[in-house]
């Protein structure tokens, strides 16, 4: 634990500036960028101390956007999703914004409305190699990609794998009206399952 130095005091909570909204360590919060233009920084409080003037710092554990990452935004990466970075900070209290909730990727995926301030994460992120942890995931359906859940998939009743509809040769509103799916390997009868295979995350792992 790190020690406070003289004339700091730890703080339990803070209340966000200019509104009644109490942050607490371990909550997650949305931070003012230097630029405008861009949304807001997502971190996790790990420590909150004020000087002897009570100006108040927050140490915080950053989120990275999968835009900030080494490889980039990829065609599995929710609108909503988050990686928690092995970057650390200290910041003046004041640029906190507001509270946010990051939920596991399996309660965001079971959330009923998503809203402004729910985020997921399914992944660590080293930010000097671009390294994931879990460094691997499941891939789903014919174009063997990893789960995105901003996309509607339709599960076969044979094979209990999950497939786009676009990959089915499908349209949204015709998977939506479907009360049984078979994908075109269970319809043929074909008994060889193929086995889940996994996706490499982390850009330098990537074996074209």
């Amino acid at each position: 634990m790190a020690k406070t130095k003289p004339g700091r005091k730890d703080l339990e909570s803070y209340t966000i500036k200019g509104t009644n909204k109490v942050v607490k360590v371990g909550d997650c919060v949305l931070m003012r960028p230097s630029d405008y233009e861009k949304p807001p920084y997502v971190a996790r409080l790990e420590k909150i101390e004020a000087d002897n003037r009570s100006n108040v710092k927050v140490r915080v554990r950053w989120y990275y956007r999968p835009e900030e990452s080494i490889g980039g935004r990829r065609q599995f990466h929710g609108a909503k999703e988050l990686f928690l970075s092995d970057h650390y900070d200290v910041q003046s209290a004041h640029t906190i914004e507001g509270k946010c909730t990051v939920h596991s990727f399996k309660n965001y995926t079971k959330l009923e409305n998503v809203g402004a301030e729910d985020y997921f994460c399914r992944f660590e992120y080293k930010a000097a190699t671009g390294g994931f942890t879990p460094d691997r995931v499941a891939v789903y359906c014919k174009c063997e990609m990893p789960y995105n859940p901003d996309d509607l998939m339709v599960q076969c009743e044979g094979c209990k794998d999950w497939f786009h509809p676009s990959c089915m040769g499908m349209t949204i509103e015709q998977a939506k009206k479907l009360d049984h799916f078979l994908c075109s390997d269970c319809s043929t009868e074909d008994d060889s399952k193929r086995t889940l295979n996994s996706f490499p995350v982390s850009p330098q792992s990537e074996h074209k």
